[in-house]
């Protein structure tokens, strides 16, 4: 690859943040409380969430020490497991963990920056569209100021969550703080199932999916098996206290009721805690939130494409050039592009989380595989074996509880493999 490494310990923070606090964490608290009845049991769920992402953070973490190298799941399953294998993981990054994920970004940001009322004003999706164009654009002419605005974005956005979150602090502090959360505690309590529960950590996993961001960027890291597990657990950890926090807001403010399956819950809160003008100001946080969301996703996602194509699984055409993979960039724009027009928001939070919760699960099976072959690497690795354990195990569980509950997405996700493991035969036949 050509150029010089640009990205830093705080570059790859921010790039993990952006790519975590996105559209999943904004709009699915609605539909999980519709399905589980209480607030606590919501939390519940993103707390659980949160554990297994830093366990994820870890395993990966593990394998960047071992193979610190762009590629992400494509790299570790191809060259572990068997090529196909890592064809098939890159070909879930491009239908579902970066083209689907940066549609929801795109179709969540459009929700928040451009309220229904105005609807006449501006066709649906335009704004969605423009997003990923300028996005594609930011990121595929140079590497750098890329990076610099990125980090930029973040830090703006971090900066409004702390803004909102000392608002509702403030907010409570005045309020009857223990009798909502009373209230909170038995509104629409009922009984426990598992299956939804299982659901909802299916659309939780989705908002922490981005905890492994870092490993697509490794080979343009100096020192990146050091850098980049750091990066991703630490990161992981400062997105999962936002989320706990957030979610707490979203959730105790506002009535139960009054949120039960809608998916701007950020707006309802915001209302309920200091009226109109509290609302407008979260929809400006959300909306700087989800564009950083896509630009990342738009910076991480076409490296993988690109790696795919250096090892002959994919088109010449989308290999790195003078710098930044500008071909797979516009690739990645357009598909996601497409996606914003054929697809929902809802239709997509389902199909994502479980996917992509399967794909990490088989790349950190990898790790167990490497270390078999060389026991004498996991001295140096932090959290092995038991935090690699407990990710595939409760990742698994509940994919398959979920799936009980909800086959279509399942489907959806097998469908998805066997079109990759189709392709990647196509392509090793002209090969």
């Amino acid at each position: 690859m050509k150029g010089k490494p640009v990205l830093g310990t705080p570059t790859l923070v921010f790039l993990v943040v952006a790519n975590m606090i996105g559209a999943g964490v904004f709009t699915t608290s609605g539909f999980a409380i519709g399905d589980l009845g209480t607030p606590l049991r919501v939390l519940a769920a993103w707390l659980v969430g949160g554990g297994l992402a830093v366990c994820g953070a870890l395993s990966y973490g593990a394998l960047a020490r071992l193979h610190p190298i762009s590629g992400g799941e494509y790299l570790y399953l191809s060259r572990v497991i068997h090529p196909m294998a890592g064809f098939v993981a890159g070909w879930i990054s491009l239908l579902a963990g970066f083209t689907g994920a940066i549609a929801v970004a795109a179709i969540a940001f459009e929700v928040y920056a451009w309220p229904s009322s105005m609807s006449a004003f501006l066709p649906e999706n335009t704004l969605a569209t423009a997003a990923i164009i300028l996005a594609a654009l930011l990121h595929g002419l140079q590497v750098r100021h890329g990076v610099w605005v990125q980090n930029l974005i973040v830090v703006l956005k971090l900066v409004l969550i702390a803004g909102f979150a000392s608002i509702a602090a403030y907010q409570f502090a005045i309020g009857s703080v223990d009798a909502q959360l009373v209230s909170a505690a038995q509104a629409g309590a009922g009984a426990f199932s598992i299956t939804a529960f299982a659901v909802t950590l299916m659309w939780v996993s989705f908002s922490y999916s981005g905890f492994n961001a870092a490993i697509y960027v490794a080979s343009e890291v100096p020192q990146a098996s050091r850098k980049v597990p750091r990066a991703m657990v630490l990161a992981t950890v400062i997105v999962m206290l936002i989320y706990l926090i957030l979610n707490a807001i979203f959730v105790l403010a506002p009535s139960v009721e009054s949120i039960a399956n809608k998916s701007d819950v950020a707006a309802i809160a915001a209302r309920v805690l200091g009226g109109a003008w509290l609302a407008a100001v979260v929809r400006v946080i959300v909306a700087v939130a989800l564009f950083s969301s896509v630009s990342a996703m738009i910076m991480a996602g076409p490296r993988v494409y690109a790696k795919m194509a250096d090892d002959g699984l994919l088109p010449e055409i989308l290999c790195y050039r003078h710098g930044a993979p500008g071909i797979a960039i516009a690739m990645q724009a357009l598909l996601a592009v497409t996606v914003v027009w054929i697809a929902s928001l809802r239709e997509l939070l389902s199909y994502l989380g479980m996917t992509l919760s399967i794909s990490a699960a088989a790349t950190i099976c990898s790790l167990f595989v490497l270390i078999n072959r060389n026991p004498e690497q996991k001295v140096d690795l932090p959290g092995y074996p038991w935090a690699p354990i407990t990710y595939v195990s409760f990742t698994l569980l509940f994919a398959v509880l979920a799936a009980m509950r909800t086959p279509l997405e399942m489907l959806a996700a097998i469908l998805t493999i066997l079109s990759g493991i189709i392709v990647y035969y196509y392509f090793a036949r002209r090969r």
